[in-house]
C-alpha cells in the first residue's frame, strides 16, 4: 500500500462530495439564509449529521477495524462471523434508539437547542424537521460497518465517495422544492432520510464481493464481541471529540439569533481540509497501521507513523494559513448571495478565522488518535477528549456573555490544540513514536514552501479587490483562480522540496 497514493484517492472523492456540499449550502444560504427556517433545520441536520460524521468519518471504524482485521487473520469464517454479529446487534439498538428519540423528539430538540424553546416557531420547526431526518442515523451507521470492511480490504475509493449520495440528493431536494413551490426546510429533511437509504444500498453492492451481512437474532457474546462494544464508546467519543465540541458549540449558540447558522456555514468551510489532513489520512493508516502492530512490523509501524503525522501537516500547515488570509473573501464568494447579506458575511468569516487557526490540531488529532486505536487502546484517547471537551465547555459558557458566539471557535480551536499536544507528550513518552531527523527537516520543508503561497495569495485577493464585491455575481470565479494557483504554487514548491514523494510513502 502507499500511503500517499490511498490518501490522495480518498481525498479525491472527499473533495468532490465536499464542493457538492457547498453548492448545497450555497443554495441553501440563497434561499434561507440565516433565517428562522434555515436554524431550525440546521439544528435538525445537526444531529444525524453528528451522529454520520461519527460513524462514517472513521470514528467507528476506530473501534471496528482493529477488532475486524484482526479476526480475518484467524480465518475469513471468523471474521464474517464478527461483522455479522455487529451488524445485527448495532441494527436492533439503533431501532430502539430512533423509537425513543421519535418519542421524545421535543426533549432531544430542547437539548440540543435549549435557546429555540422560547421561540415556539422555530423549536416547533426543528421538532418537526428532527423527526423527518433522525432515522437517518440507521442507515449512515449501517453504511459505516460495510465502509470499515471496504477499507480493511484496502478499498478507499467507494467509501469516500459515498457521501456524494447525500448532497446530490440534498441539492435535488432544493431544486425541485422551489420549482414545485414547496416547503424548502421540509424537502431538505425528507431529502437527508432517503440519502441514507440510498447510500446503504449502494454500499451493499459493492461491500458483497467481501462481505453481505446475514442478520442473527440469537447472539452468542463471546469474548471478541464484549472486547468490541468496550472499545466503541470511548472510541465514538474520543475519536469524534471535534464533532462533539461543534455539537456543544451549537448548543451554546443557539442562545443568539442567527449564531447557529454564522457556526455551521464556517464549518463548512474548513472542514474541507480536516476531511483531507485529518479524516482521510487517518483512515487510510488505521488498516495497515493495525496489521503492521498484530504482525510486530515495528519498521512499517514507524514509517506509518512518522509519514502520516508529516503528510497531515503538509496538507494542513497550507490550508490555516490560506484560511487566516482569505476568510472574507471565501465565506462572501461562497455564501454571499441572495438572504445572506454583509453582516452575515463579517460574522461568518470571524468565525472561521477562529477555527482556521486549530486546523493542524483538528488533523493531527484524527491521525494520532489513530496510533492508540490500532493498539487497542480506546482509554487513553477518551480521556484526553475528556479533557478537551472539559476545557471547550469551560471557557465557551464561562465567556459567552461577554463575547457572543464567537468564543465557540476560540475554545474549540484553543481545547484542540490542547489535546493534540497531550497526545504528543504522551506518544513519545510511551515510546509509541520514534522521530528521525529528516521528520523535523521537512516540517521545516512545509513551514519554507508556504511563504510564497502566502504571499501570491495575499496580493493576489488585493489585485482582485474590486471584483470580490458583495454584488459581482462572478466573483467566486476569481476566488477560484487565485487559490488554485497559491495551491500549484505550494504544489511545486513541495516538489522541488522532495516532498510530497510517491516514493517515500510506500507501505509494506
Amino acid at each position: 500500500m502507499n500511503l500517499l497514493s490511498s490518501t490522495s484517492v480518498f481525498s479525491f472523492y472527499t473533495l468532490i462530495s465536499r464542493i457538492l456540499g457547498y453548492l448545497r449550502d450555497i443554495l441553501i444560504a440563497i434561499f434561507l439564509g440565516t433565517s428562522v427556517y434555515a436554524d431550525a433545520f440546521f439544528v435538525a441536520f445537526r444531529l444525524p449529521n453528528t451522529f454520520r460524521r461519527l460513524f462514517s468519518e472513521g470514528t467507528f471504524n476506530a473501534a471496528f477495524i482493529p477488532s475486524y482485521a484482526e479476526e480475518k487473520l484467524k480465518g475469513e469464517n471468523s471474521g464474517k462471523d464478527f461483522a455479522d454479529n455487529i451488524f445485527s446487534l448495532l441494527l436492533i439498538f439503533l431501532i430502539f434508539l430512533i423509537l425513543v428519540v421519535e418519542i421524545f423528539t421535543p426533549f432531544v430538540v430542547y437539548l440540543i437547542a435549549p435557546g429555540f424553546y422560547e421561540d415556539f416557531e422555530k423549536f416547533n420547526l426543528a421538532t418537526e424537521f428532527t423527526r423527518i431526518t433522525f432515522p437517518f442515523l440507521i442507515f449512515i451507521s449501517l453504511s459505516s460497518l460495510l465502509s470499515g470492511i471496504l477499507n480493511t480490504n484496502n478499498k478507499f475509493a467507494v467509501a469516500a465517495a459515498a457521501p456524494i449520495v447525500l448532497n446530490v440528493v440534498l441539492i435535488l431536494s432544493l431544486i425541485l422544492s422551489f420549482y414545485l413551490n414547496l416547503s424548502i426546510a421540509k424537502s431538505l429533511s425528507v431529502g437527508v432520510t432517503m440519502a441514507g437509504i440510498m447510500q446503504f444500498i449502494i454500499l451493499i453492492f459493492f461491500t458483497k464481493k467481501f462481505y453481505f451481512p446475514s442478520l442473527k437474532l440469537t447472539f452468542k457474546f463471546k469474548q471478541n464481541i464484549k472486547d468490541f462494544f468496550k472499545k466503541l464508546l470511548p472510541s465514538v467519543f474520543s475519536s469524534g471529540i471535534t464533532q462533539i465540541n461543534i455539537l456543544i458549540g451549537t448548543i451554546i449558540a443557539s442562545f443568539q439569533s442567527g449564531a447557529v447558522s454564522y457556526l455551521y456555514y464556517a464549518d463548512r468551510v474548513y472542514q474541507i481540509n480536516l476531511a483531507i489532513a485529518g479524516i482521510a489520512v487517518g483512515t487510510v493508516i488505521l488498516p495497515s497501521l493495525s496489521k503492521s502492530i498484530k504482525t510486530n512490523d515495528q519498521n512499517s509501524v514507524d514509517i506509518i507513523q512518522n509519514k502520516s503525522i508529516e503528510l497531515s501537516l503538509a496538507l494542513s500547515m497550507p490550508a490555516m494559513f490560506g484560511l487566516l488570509i482569505a476568510s472574507k473573501e471565501i465565506i462572501n464568494c461562497l455564501f454571499g448571495y441572495g438572504s445572506f447579506d454583509k453582516v452575515d458575511i463579517v460574522y461568518t468569516s470571524s468565525a472561521l478565522t477562529y477555527f482556521a487557526i486549530g486546523v493542524p490540531a483538528f488533523a493531527l488529532v484524527k491521525v494520532l488518535s489513530n496510533f492508540y486505536f490500532a493498539r487497542d487502546n480506546t482509554k487513553t484517547p477518551f480521556y484526553i477528549s475528556l479533557a478537551s471537551m472539559l476545557v471547550n465547555v469551560g471557557i465557551s459558557v464561562s465567556l459567552f456573555r461577554e463575547y457572543g458566539f464567537i468564543i465557540i471557535p476560540i475554545a474549540t480551536t484553543l481545547s484542540t490544540w490542547l489535546a493534540a499536544l497531550i497526545y504528543f507528550i504522551l506518544l513519545k513518552k510511551e515510546k509509541i513514536i520514534n522521530f528521525e531527523n529528516k521528520n523535523f527537516i521537512n516540517l521545516l520543508k512545509i513551514l519554507l514552501i508556504t511563504i510564497p503561497m502566502c504571499l501570491f495569495l495575499y496580493f493576489g485577493l488585493e489585485y482582485f479587490e474590486d471584483k470580490f464585491e458583495y454584488a459581482n455575481n462572478f466573483k467566486l470565479i476569481y476566488l477560484l483562480i487565485v487559490i488554485g494557483l497559491s495551491a500549484a504554487i505550494y504544489l511545486l514548491g513541495a516538489n522541488l522540496l522532495g516532498l510530497l514523494n510517491l516514493k517515500s510513502y510506500k507501505v509494506k
